[in-house]
């Protein structure tokens, strides 16, 4: 049984599906099957014509006749809106028979493009995020108010708006602290993602995390390095986002300062956007908020100053409304059934004739 508030998501993937199969290079286990199937049905739509042709009554006792009615004007060619509802019945007719024909592809490689983005997901580590940061939904079930655990909870707050909306996001997990660690690489195996942010967000991982200082820029490069691992530096839809308490005034890391290593981002379009986490403090109420504000909007993303829950959650949508775009994936599949998407298109036509047929009366007009 599928919940009906997953109904809508089934259906935009179905179309998605639909939209990105090329026809000619599908497959049918049930070719034959098919064309029996269409032979039978024209066979019994003509075998009912002759019928009512044999059937016919001539005029007599039975019958009323009527003296003709003039013609004093031409027909009009809306005329034929009246047939909408067999019209429609026909048009879903041909995906009818292409669904029952079971089609399926075979080892493909397919160029497909889907709304969402790339987006490499950075969460702060370090010993710093023990400080407290309350939050009654945030933390509803985190083993304390640590901010850490609000910032994992943030995170997993947005993965869930991005999947619950249209959106085919490919997210990659990077934990840093002194080091950054890719935790998930690339993916779209958002129940993989979500099972890595418990693991990260549990107390006793937590607590064996390594690297306890905070250095922001090592994550960033970690992240531009996945992005060129994947071959997607060079590729438009690429996004960087940032939970943090922001307690680095490390500007300078392998020689190079943090404008510099921001620099790759604005050079390859990549917008960073970054949460700052800290508990009763505006903008400016944390000292490096000076130095990652103007670097971070130099890409073109957006620095957000979260003093509370409300502030975090006003981020997490903000950063969803503005990161809409398209993404251009490669994708290999081996005998995947295609059938949802032309089964879902007649079913679409034959219910709008049905609805028709029954509640609009013009549609059952004698022809």
């Amino acid at each position: 049984m599928v919940p009906i508030t997953a109904v809508p998501g089934i259906v935009r993937d179905s179309i998605n599906e639909w939209r990105n199969t090329r026809t000619g290079d599908l497959l049918f286990a049930h070719r034959d099957t098919a064309v029996l199937a269409m032979v039978a049905l024209i066979g019994l739509c003509v075998a009912i014509l002759l019928l009512r042709a044999m059937a016919r009554r001539r005029a007599g006792r039975t019958q009323v006749a009527l003296p003709a009615v003039l013609d004093w004007g031409q027909t009009s060619w809306l005329s034929i809106v009246r047939h909408g509802a067999l019209l429609l019945l026909l048009c879903g007719l041909p995906f009818f028979v292409l669904a029952l024909a079971d089609p399926y592809s075979a080892l493909t490689h397919q160029d497909v493009s889907f709304p969402g983005r790339r987006i490499a997901l950075m969460i702060d580590a370090s010993s710093s995020m023990m400080a407290r940061f309350p939050a009654a939904t945030l933390n509803r079930n985190a083993p304390n108010e640590a901010t850490f655990f609000t910032t994992v909870a943030a995170a997993e707050a947005f993965m869930r708006q991005r999947i619950a909306g249209k959106y085919h996001d490919l997210i990659g997990l990077v934990e840093f602290g002194d080091e950054a660690y890719v935790v998930t690489p690339f993916t779209t195996d958002y129940d993989n993602i979500l099972l890595s942010l418990s693991l990260v967000g549990d107390w006793t991982e937590f607590m064996k995390f390594p690297d306890q200082g905070t250095t922001i820029g090592l994550a960033i490069e970690e992240s531009i390095e996945l992005f060129r691992a994947f071959d997607f530096l060079d590729a438009a839809g690429n996004l960087m986002l940032i939970f943090s308490d922001g307690q680095d005034t490390q500007v300078t890391i392998h020689g190079r300062t943090v404008t510099e290593i921001l620099s790759g981002a604005v050079q390859t379009r990549i917008p960073v956007y970054f949460v700052r986490t800290s508990y009763n403090k505006a903008l400016g109420g944390v000292l490096p908020d000076d130095i990652w504000k103007p670097a971070v909007e130099a890409t073109g993303g957006r620095f957000y100053a979260a003093s509370d829950e409300s502030a975090i959650m006003t981020a997490i949508r903000d950063i969803d409304r503005r990161s809409s775009g398209r993404v251009d994936i490669k994708r290999y599949s081996t005998e995947q059934p295609r059938f949802a998407g032309y089964t879902l298109i007649a079913a679409g036509f034959w219910t709008v004739a049905a609805l028709l047929q029954l509640t609009v009366p013009y549609f059952r007009k004698f022809p």
